[in-house]
Parts: structure tokens; C-alpha cells; sequence
């Protein structure tokens, strides 16, 4: 296995392989892979090139056409090594779960004999994301509990392959990859999973045994606001056996905004949330969706607002205030009546399809807020800097005359936790 984001592909590589698969669970592995198969293309044009992940089954259809001979989307374990079969033999590949230009197949949702990931063929600990905590830097670690989620918001890529399925990896599995980690020089997990709290039983177990056997171990999860407030006798817990952080699509704030994505929560819901992370002592990281059709100008300012007067700003990264709607083909937000009067067509090669706001303020906005995030991580600014910039530039676009005082600093949380590479799909 290579991880391209930290290794470089030989081209020696490259020239005797007879497969490669390439994994694009989300929208910029994605732009990242096709890149990368175009380059393995031109070295080796006879190598069968294969897709698997979320993006990958969404925009099937152009990689077949374009890139790939094959596509997998869902429980990838069983149709890869179908697909390794099939070529093996040489004959046509007429695998379940794996989509060629000759075969249509449904995404592969059949549970599988989960196997412990193989840890020892990638770069140590060291070359990835750190967690930053009481002034300290350690090096985290990535596991998952369930694949798929219970739920079906709107604008999710899980939800047109899994709709509405989940899969729990068992235990003894998630702990064995856990102590691989540790082992390793991992001093903390994250939990990456659409939702951690689909099972919540399942995953309280697995956290307690985590934590008997490394209680100096601490974790972080994704979790929807719903699921926190509903769960609320559970969070003390987790903090107890090690959570610092918790990860949740918060996204907007306006409930019309909310509705039109079938987010399931309310702006009364994130408050909620936001105070039983409180109580339970937990950093509540917000994962934001500030601009879609139905955004406002006047929402963005209030979401601005909500942030500073929560104390919020270290809590959010600068590109979640950037993150524009995307629609990828297939998207369950195409069965949405109230996207119809925005949306444009398909842009196939940056697949998602094309929509204007109906405020041409609001896309002004979000280019401009874009590449000043971009700018301040880059340059290392600091979070009260950034969002001082781009709280100008809302009130700028808005006609209005930015505040001449700094944003509020934290005065009843303490620093909140973060990994150092911003999370974002």
C-alpha cells in the first residue's frame, strides 16, 4: 500500500503493476485521484485502474468513461479481492459490488468479515495529524466502529450507497487496529465514523475497553447534534474513559436552510447540544455548511455572531466558514423540490453539479472567504486574526461598517483540543 498524501508513487511501481486501486472516500481525494490515475495511465497504459469509495461509486459513471475500468462502492474488502481474482485468471471481471463498462452492479452492502487493518505498510505516526492538547503535541491515530450511517440527510455522500444502512465492525477488531496504533507511538484516536453514536451501546464498549487497557489514551468522535442531546447520560462517560473533542455537522443555523438539506436538527437543537458538551466537559468542534441556496447574508452575519458570542472561534477551523453546498451526481438532495430553482447542470470533470445563489453577494462571499482561510492557514494566522478578516468581509459585502473592536476573547471555556490538520470533506 502507498498513502500518496505523505509518500510518492515510484514510477518503477507503477510500470510492473498489473492493478491499482485507488481509495476517494470524499470529494477532494477525489480531484487528488484522478490526477494521480492520469500519471498512472501515461506509465502504464495496460494497468487495470480501479475506484473504491464514496466519491468514486457517486461519479462512476465519468471515471468509466474518462479513467477507470473498474469501480467499487460500499463494503469494498470482498469485491477487491474478487477483482484480484478475476484478473488473476484473465478472464472477464464479473464481480458483485464491482462496475466495469461491460457489467452494472449495486453497491456492495453485504457485511463482510471485517479484517484488522494492515498498519505496517504505511509511514509511522509521525507523518500525520497530531492532536494539540494542554500545550502538548501528540501523535493520533484513526479507527473506525461502523461504516454507513442510520441516517439520511440530504446533502450526505454516504446516503446513496448505504441509505440508511450502518455496519458495526466487531470489537476485538476495532481494539486490535486500536493497540496496533498504540503500539506504534499513538497517543490518541480518532474515531472516524460518519456517526459514532449510531450505536451507542456498541461504541461505549468499545471506548471503556479502550480505555482499560490505555487509559492514557484519549479519542475524539463525529456525532450528530441530535444524537448528543438524545444520548446526553452517555457524554460524562466518554469523558471519563477519554474524550477531549467531539466532531458534529452543525452546518448552519437557519432552520429554512436546515429543513431544505433534511439535516434533522434545529438551531434550538445545536444550543442544546453545545450546553450538554458543556456540562459533560467536552470540546463541541463544529463542522460548517455556511453557504447553499437557501443561506442568507443576513444568516451568514448571524452565524458569525453565534460563533463569537458562544465563544466558538478556536472551536471552528477557518474553511468550514468557506464550505459551499456540493451535489454530486447521484445525490440525494437531487430528490430535494426546493434545490429545482437553483440548480444548473452536471459539471462532470468537478463532479457536482452547477448552482448560483440567488444573491450573487453570497457566491462573492464565499470565493472571497475561501482564499483568505487558504491564506491564514497557510501563513499560520491566528484564529482570532482569521475570523476578524472574514467577519469584515461579510459585514463589507453587506454594505455595513465592519466592527472596529476584536472579537471577544474565550473567558468560560478553556482552549479546546484540536488535531493539526483541519477536517473537512
Amino acid at each position: 500500500a502507498i498513502d500518496t498524501a505523505v509518500q510518492e508513487l515510484p514510477a518503477a511501481a507503477i510500470k510492473r503493476a498489473r492493478l491499482v486501486a485507488i481509495s476517494v472516500p470524499m470529494h477532494t481525494a477525489l480531484r487528488l485521484g484522478v490526477g494521480l490515475g492520469e500519471r498512472i495511465r501515461a506509465v502504464n497504459p495496460r494497468v487495470h485502474l480501479c475506484y473504491y469509495g464514496l466519491y468514486a461509486w457517486l461519479n462512476r459513471d465519468y471515471l468509466l468513461r474518462e479513467l477507470a475500468d473498474s469501480v467499487i462502492g460500499g463494503e469494498i474488502e470482498v469485491p477487491l479481492l474478487g477483482l484480484v481474482q478475476a484478473l488473476e485468471r484473465g478472464g472477464p471481471v464479473t464481480v458483485p459490488g464491482v462496475v466495469t463498462r461491460e457489467q452494472s452492479s449495486a453497491p456492495a452492502l453485504v457485511r463482510v468479515g471485517f479484517p484488522v487493518p494492515a498498519r505496517d505498510v504505511l509511514p509511522p505516526p509521525r507523518h500525520y495529524a497530531h492532536l494539540i492538547i494542554n500545550g502538548q503535541v501528540v501523535p493520533a491515530g484513526y479507527t473506525e466502529a461502523t461504516r454507513g450511517c442510520h441516517h439520511t440527510c440530504a446533502h450526505c455522500p454516504v446516503v446513496p450507497i448505504y441509505r440508511g444502512r450502518f455496519f458495526a465492525i466487531p470489537r476485538q477488531v476495532v481494539l486490535a487496529d486500536i493497540r496496533q496504533q498504540v503500539g506504534n507511538g499513538v497517543r490518541h484516536i480518532t474515531f472516524g465514523d460518519p456517526d459514532f453514536l449510531n450505536g451507542p451501546t456498541h461504541s461505549l464498549r468499545i471506548c471503556r475497553a479502550l480505555h482499560e487497557e490505555f487509559p492514557d489514551v484519549t479519542f475524539d468522535f463525529t456525532a450528530r447534534i441530535e444524537h448528543i442531546a438524545q444520548h446526553r447520560n452517555l457524554m460524562p462517560e466518554f469523558r471519563r474513559l477519554g474524550c477531549v473533542f467531539v466532531v458534529s455537522a452543525v452546518e448552519l443555523l437557519s432552520d429554512r436552510a436546515l429543513q431544505a438539506i433534511r439535516k434533522g436538527h434545529s438551531r434550538a437543537d445545536v444550543l442544546e447540544a453545545l450546553r450538554v458538551c458543556d456540562d459533560a466537559g467536552i470540546a463541541l468542534r463544529p463542522s460548517l455548511l455556511p453557504f447553499t441556496p437557501w443561506t442568507t447574508l443576513e444568516d451568514y452575519l448571524e452565524l458569525l455572531e453565534f460563533i463569537e458570542e458562544e465563544e466558538l472561534i478556536e472551536h471552528v477551523d477557518p474553511v468550514h466558514l468557506s464550505i459551499r453546498l456540493l451535489i454530486p451526481p447521484g445525490s440525494a438532495l437531487l430528490e430535494v423540490p426546493e434545490l429545482r430553482p437553483y440548480l444548473g447542470p452536471l459539471d462532470e470533470a468537478n463532479f457536482t453539479y452547477t448552482w448560483r445563489h440567488p444573491d450573487p453577494r453570497m457566491d462573492e462571499l464565499q470565493q472571497a472567504v475561501a482564499e483568505l482561510a487558504e491564506r491564514a492557514t497557510r501563513e499560520g494566522w491566528d484564529p482570532y486574526t482569521t475570523f476578524a478578516a472574514i467577519r469584515a468581509l461579510a459585514w463589507e459585502t453587506a454594505g455595513k461598517q465592519p466592527p472596529s473592536e476584536p472579537p471577544r476573547r474565550r473567558r468560560k471555556r478553556p482552549a479546546p483540543p484540536r488535531l493539526t490538520e483541519s477536517w473537512f470533506c
